[in-house]
């Protein structure tokens, strides 16, 4: 058996006509581990994840390699590990890898792509730098551009964001900055014939190089090092678990049965299968709509739920996404744009199916009756605005008073981000409610001692 992570950089239908292997995912952090533990004949790395998801560990590449197992690399994340542990005994290929680990590329963004989730072949949505600079570079070789209008070029596409690199966008900032329109012109009508596939080309370059070299029937791998066995990596090996050899699907971690059963049994299924079904109408819509997600608004989202869910460290962001399983993050937060712009199409409508959606739930009438009830208490008392000096509490314990007492959970560290949460305009918003249901609770119980005391 022989596992080759891949992905945008080349579609495993284009693999397999070079090495017979099983073709998974790009890596993410703990991958490489789970396919060591198969005991393959050897590992290949091209494609794994930059942004949002954990990286390939340097320490699975190694342990994989103390067990006997070759590992190769190239193109991308493979050529950057290739180059890091070249010295450890990983088999690094093609040009790519050359260049890093001489020190003529150092930046991850060189090889990173933005690329369509699995269902979609990982198909690349941009251009990787290094294959502009191959490109340009054989430009240059041709007389189509001139060394001077290369390196302008270059040092243009180095400044796009990664998700952002394509060569109409290169192009169009070229012209922005004034360079000559007449090698522009002659770049644009090669490009077509002329462009440079780097990545795929030192892909295939590896795959060939793995088949020869297993061809000969070589012996285990041995390597000059011993792996130091620390609490942290036996932390991780035990986290890491199995590996699944399918597409990366992060909706199903376990059977589809299993999980229900965790939901019924916690009660959760009637409130989580509505929100999935509004998810599920929200992208179908959308889908409708035939639109695009810009990815400034991609952004925009991914930035918002970020401060909501208080991951605003990357740390924390990254352990967010293994937690929940999300592989693919650009394809989740395509969804989640998708879903937060139909909201706000419809957010009127949203309101006025509000009640009847309480009324299935067997809710409407008690929360009407008691909403009510609690203005026309406060309004008696005058306290339909009540401050800190109403309650009779200070700040910090009117936050004790509601969230250990009244929701029986610790007050969160961020109050802001709770607030926005669970649907308040920000932390003032939930102040004066908590006020007002504080106020409200004492006078209802004030009244109670009235009426039992006559």
């Amino acid at each position: 058996m022989i596992y080759v992570f891949v992905g945008p950089t080349l579609p495993a239908r284009e693999g397999r006509r070079e090495l017979e292997a099983v073709f998974l995912p790009p890596a993410a952090q703990g991958d490489v581990y789970r396919a060591a533990l198969e005991r393959p004949a050897a590992i290949g790395l091209i494609d794994g994840y930059f942004d949002g998801v954990p990286s390939v560990w340097h320490k699975e590449i190694l342990w994989a390699m103390a067990e006997g197992i070759p590992v190769f690399g190239s193109a991308s994340m493979g050529a950057l590990r290739a180059a890091e542990l070249a010295s450890f005994g990983m088999e690094g290929v093609g040009v790519i890898f050359e260049a890093f680990q001489r020190g003529e590329l150092t930046d991850d963004d060189e090889v990173a792509m933005a690329h369509a989730p699995a269902e979609d072949g990982f198909r690349p949505l941009s251009e990787a730098l290094v294959n502009i600079r191959a490109s340009l570079a054989r430009a240059e070789r041709e007389g189509v551009v001139d060394v001077l209008v290369r390196e302008a070029l270059e040092q243009l596409a180095k400044e796009l964001y990664y998700p952002e690199r394509s060569w109409p966008a290169l192009l169009g900032r070229a012209e922005d900055a004034g360079l000559p329109p007449e090698p522009l012109r002659r770049l644009r009508e090669w490009l077509p014939r002329g462009w440079v596939d780097q990545k795929r080309a030192d892909a295939l370059a590896m795959l060939r190089q793995m088949r020869e070299y297993l061809a000969a029937h070589p012996e285990p791998k041995q390597v000059s090092y011993t792996l130091a066995q620390t609490d942290a990596w036996a932390e991780a090996r035990r986290c890491a678990g199995r590996l699944e050899s399918g597409s990366r699907e992060e909706g199903e971690p376990l059977p589809r049965e299993a999980l229900l059963e965790e939901l019924r049994v916690g009660g959760l299924l009637p409130r989580v299968r509505a929100g999935a079904l509004a998810r599920a109408l929200a992208l179908e819509e959308a889908r409708q709509r035939g639109g695009e997600v810009e990815l400034e608004a991609m952004r925009r989202v991914c930035e918002a739920f970020r401060r909501e869910h208080g991951l605003g460290e990357l740390p924390q962001f990254e352990e967010w996404l293994v937690a929940q399983r999300i592989a693919e993050p650009l394809r989740f937060f395509r969804d989640e744009t998708w879903v937060r712009q139909t909201e706000l199409l419809h957010a009127t409508e949203v309101e006025r199916c509000l009640p009847d959606h309480l009324r299935s739930l067997g809710i409407y009438g008690p929360l009407l009756d008691r909403a009510c009830r609690k203005a026309r208490t406060l309004s008696r008392s005058g306290l339909e605005h009540p401050g800190l000096e109403e309650a009779g509490l200070e700040e910090a314990a009117l936050w004790r008073w509601y969230f250990m007492e009244r929701l029986g959970r610790p007050v969160p560290s961020q109050l802001a981000r709770y607030a926005r949460g669970v649907g308040f305009g920000g932390e003032d918003e939930l102040r004066r409610a908590v006020l007002r249901e504080r106020c409200f609770l004492r006078l209802e119980q004030e009244l109670e001692q009235r009426v039992g005391e006559e």
